[in-house]
């Protein structure tokens, strides 16, 4: 494939010429004689005025551009106060161990300069050892470390070790890469410094907070969110910048027998033909990925062109390397040595390396499918031409809404402004995991409202739990000795799974429970470092997958489903021909199957189901939109069984959902793995009449919920606007899997459900079917209404199937269905408060609306039926041998 073929646009961003200034006045005598000794005469205009806006004491966030020199700017004033007084401690905070090590090395020619006895510096991580961990408690001025450690080291201790010490004299908080501090993990950032300031207060100090971040639409309100102080922003940027070129490619159409546009060649296989020519051509290069999937499906494809179509074949195999989460941190240290050295030529990566981790130089960047924010598009072509030399960054336009709309008006991307980071940081569940991390820092009191706003209804909950005690007006924890090792700061979810080389027991990686469930369940290709692995068993109770090599030609794609029940709506509104609430769900997430795609061409080779569905369920946030009726009436007359009777067919529901979907991203700026879309589960019934409302949740992947979907509530019209124009504004004819998500579902169909939102427009005609279109939804097993006649095939099947409480529900003899309510009939009491319990009566409603077409809600009520009579001898005899036995 010739790529030239394949460039639709090309733009270059001239030179950019430094604007320097003179040294502050300020600026002591010391700092610039070592300035000077290292060439430096002046700063950029930017340094200058942050060391200014520092020494007057200010809270700043720098927004400059990648490559900047943001490190010099918060490092001045932070060295010259260590300088006039040895005391001062300042903390700088990353976001990853390699970029904390990567930038300890840029401080290095100031230690050795000023001499150890005048400014002391250290990583401390995880990876510390314990005498290098003591002396820069007892003697470092700059502590390099993450979140991580301030959380589980630094607070908890802050009465031992000589961290009262470093807090009683902290007097700076450094941030750097401010802007990947969003979602969860953001939001935990703000509640650690929520504690941070209780505990500085204790000791009497208040530092002040740098922050550098790439460039996003509210940096100063993220910096006050996370930080909670008052913020300004330093963003003209004197650096100077090399000529820059952009190239945009589109891969080519797919094209069925019928001649329609169903698609294009893949993102990733266009990567994998354009690195072989890099590496032949002595370039050094970062290809983006957006997933570890995606990472050594490129490696991959990569190294077989090389090794293949390559004059000097195999020996360039080597040249390339992943780099992504899921690495060990010694794989990834190897990785960068070896590309600042020229061992390799380049590498294939997620966002990971969108932070400033010196690799080397870098000439060349790959943006494999649009990363979907313009910071990230930024952050990562910025990795290229940091050593003033010319450089290239191609972005592979993907099949997908974004990607589609850039193909057509790809001076968006360069003129358009950048996005908004957001947190929540008053997430119960995050917030109350910080809370008791905080009592066991220093006893709460009821000042701690103003950090904590939820403390009231928090306090009583913990004492019932016996995890505080109230004495004198505080409140002292009493609950296991270690709270702040309770949670993750990355997510919300505690729950870790391992991966197992069983040929070996060595371990291949980690992550959280729903990415198991879609990456590792059984069945599933785990691909590492190019790699592949079969997994043959995911054992959920030990939360540990095993998996044996693997060289067949294809990887895996999980297929799953989402049950959304309504706890409670907290607001509403009617908008045009729709009602719109927001409030709380329960979500039940279920991957069920999988599907097997064949390398380099991405053929489907067919679908495997699971012995036993993986279901994970939480509480969480949404935004529902009332669908029209009419638009239910005809989606719903389009629907068809496949012929097993498995599949749904001609699904415009979901082409619905794509499209919002998508107009939502653009909307709040949030990425695929922050938001889900899906229909209410009565909207795919076939046979008879639903009188249930049909509602699309736009809910929170998040326990809790962090904020996105509210911003939903608020954005309705313009998510509704951008969802029509996104449609109409495809060039496929029919529709496609950019604008629709299927080139099989009919787009005039989904565009006139979209209108449909707004005002009543007539249907269309000349409707496209197609009479094999298999969706991934699995049709509903049993009906809900027939469950009273059918209760012991359905409880039987639910045996057979291994779901969890399969086998009480056979012991209910049956069951009573009236509207919405399904009354079971017990036989003991004590069952009725087992199946009452929350958990388990949550459990009971998604296992029936699983597998049954439930209403969206559902009630469970219990009677019990000859419960006395019937057990009284059972009851006699069992105290009758408990009785014997404790004899």
């Amino acid at each position: 494939m010739n790529i030239s073929d394949l460039i639709i646009y090309k733009k270059e961003i001239p030179k950019r010429e430094a604007i320097y200034v003179d040294f502050p006045r300020n600026l002591s005598e010391e700092l610039v004689k070592y300035l000077s000794e290292k060439g430096i005469e002046k700063l950029y205009c930017h340094q200058a005025e942050m060391f200014e806006k520092a020494e007057e004491s200010k809270n700043i966030v720098i927004t400059t551009s990648t490559a900047s020199g943001k490190t010099l700017s918060f490092l001045l004033p932070v060295i010259q106060e260590i300088l006039s007084n040895p005391l001062a401690r300042a903390i700088f905070i990353y976001p990853t161990k390699a970029l904390s090590s990567d930038q300890y090395r840029a401080i290095l020619p100031y230690l050795e300069y000023f001499g150890e006895n005048r400014i002391s510096a250290g990583v401390y991580d995880g990876d510390t050892p314990t005498n290098e961990r003591s002396r820069i408690r007892k003697s470092a001025n700059i502590i390099l470390t993450n979140p991580e450690m301030v959380n589980s080291a630094f607070l908890p201790n802050h009465s031992k070790f000589g961290f009262d010490f470093i807090l009683s004299n902290l007097k700076y908080v450094v941030i750097d890469e401010l802007h990947t501090y969003r979602g969860a993990f953001g939001s935990h950032l703000a509640n650690v410094f929520r504690r941070l300031k209780r505990v500085c207060k204790y000791y009497k100090s208040s530092p002040q907070y740098l922050c550098s971040s790439a460039t996003i639409a509210n940096p100063t309100e993220l910096a006050k969110e996370i930080c909670g102080e008052k913020f300004i922003q330093i963003s003209k940027d004197g650096s100077p910048s090399s000529k820059r070129k952009y190239v945009l490619l589109q891969p080519p159409k797919l094209v069925g027998a019928d001649k329609r546009y169903y698609g294009q060649v893949q993102s990733t296989s266009i990567a994998a033909d354009l690195i072989p020519n890099l590496v032949e051509m002595g370039n050094t290069f970062i290809a983006f990925t957006k997933s570890r999937r995606n990472v050594e499906v490129v490696l991959k494809e990569a190294r077989d062109k090389l090794e293949t179509e390559s004059f000097f074949g195999e020996a360039l195999t080597d040249k390339i390397s992943g780099y992504r989460g899921g690495y060990t941190p010694l794989e990834r240290k190897e990785i960068e040595n070896k590309m600042i050295k020229g061992a390799l030529s380049g590498l294939v990566s997620t966002n990971a390396l969108e932070l400033g981790i010196d690799i080397g130089k870098i000439d060349t960047t790959i943006i494999v499918g649009y990363p979907g924010t313009r910071a990230s598009f930024w952050q990562q072509t910025g990795r290229a031409g940091r050593s003033g030399t010319e450089c290239t960054n191609y972005l592979i336009l993907d099949n997908l809404p974004f990607d589609q709309y850039i193909g057509v008006n790809p001076n968006w991307l360069f003129k358009g402004g950048s996005e908004n980071a957001v947190i929540d940081k008053n997430n119960l569940l995050i917030e109350l995991s910080h809370i008791r991390a905080a009592a066991a820092e220093i006893p709460l009191t009821l000042d701690d409202i103003s950090l904590f706003p939820d403390l009231g209804e928090t306090i009583p909950v913990l004492i019932r739990a016996k995890e505080l005690t109230s004495e004198n007006g505080k409140f002292i924890w009493c609950g296991n000795s270690f709270p702040a090792g309770d949670f993750s700061l990355r997510n919300i979810d505690k729950a870790r799974y391992k991966l197992i080389n069983k040929e070996n027991n060595k371990e291949i990686t980690e992550m959280d429970e729903m990415q198991a469930f879609r990456e590792i369940h059984t069945g599933a290709i785990y691909m590492h470092d190019g790699v592949q692995y079969q997994v043959i068993k995911l054992d959920t109770e030990s939360k540990t997958a095993f998996a044996i090599p693997f060289s067949g030609n294809y990887y895996t794609m999980p297929g799953d489903n989402t049950n959304i029940r309504i706890i409670q709506g907290s607001k509403d509104i009617d908008y045009k021909r729709t009602k719109i609430t927001f409030g709380d769900v329960n979500v039940d997430q279920i991957v069920y199957m999988y599907k097997k795609l064949q390398f380099h061409n991405h053929q489907n080779l067919g679908f495997e189901q699971l012995e036993k569905p993986l279901s994970k369920d939480f509480e969480t946030e949404s935004t529902w939109f009332r669908i029209p009726s009419n638009v239910v009436k005809v989606y719903r007359r389009m629907l068809q069984e496949s012929e097993n009777g498995k599949f749904i067919r001609n699904n415009h529901f979901e082409g619905l959902c794509f499209a919002i979907k998508n107009a939502t991203m653009m909307a709040t700026m949030t990425e695929n793995e922050d938001i889900g879309v899906t229909m209410s589960n009565n909207s795919v019934e076939i046979s008879g009449s639903f009188e249930d409302d049909v509602y699309m949740f736009v809910y929170d992947k998040y326990v809790g919920g962090l904020g996105y979907s509210e911003k939903v509530f608020d954005l309705t019209n313009i998510i509704i606007d951008n969802a029509i124009s996104m449609v109409s504004g495809c060039k496929c004819r029919d529709g496609c899997a950019a604008c629709i998500g299927d080139y099989k579902l009919d787009k005039a169909m989904v565009l006139w459900g979209l209108e449909n939102f707004l005002k009543e427009v007539e249907v269309p005609k000349n409707i496209k079917l197609v009479e094999y279109a298999p969706r991934t939804f699995i049709k509903k097993s049993f009906s809900f209404n027939e469950l009273q006649n059918k209760w012991k095939e359905f409880c039987d099947y639910i045996k057979e199937n291994g779901d969890a409480f399969g086998a009480f529900l056979t012991t209910i003899p049956r069951v009573e269905i009236e509207g919405n309510v399904i009354t079971l009939i017990l036989n003991s009491p004590f069952y009725r408060e087992w199946v009452m319990e929350e958990n388990n009566r949550k459990s009971i409603i998604n296992i029936i609306q699983f597998h049954t077409d439930a209403p969206l809600r559902i009630e469970i009520r219990t009677e019990i039926e000859n419960s006395e009579d019937s057990r009284e001898d059972i009851k006699n005899k069992l105290n009758r041998r408990y009785k014997n036995l404790m004899e």
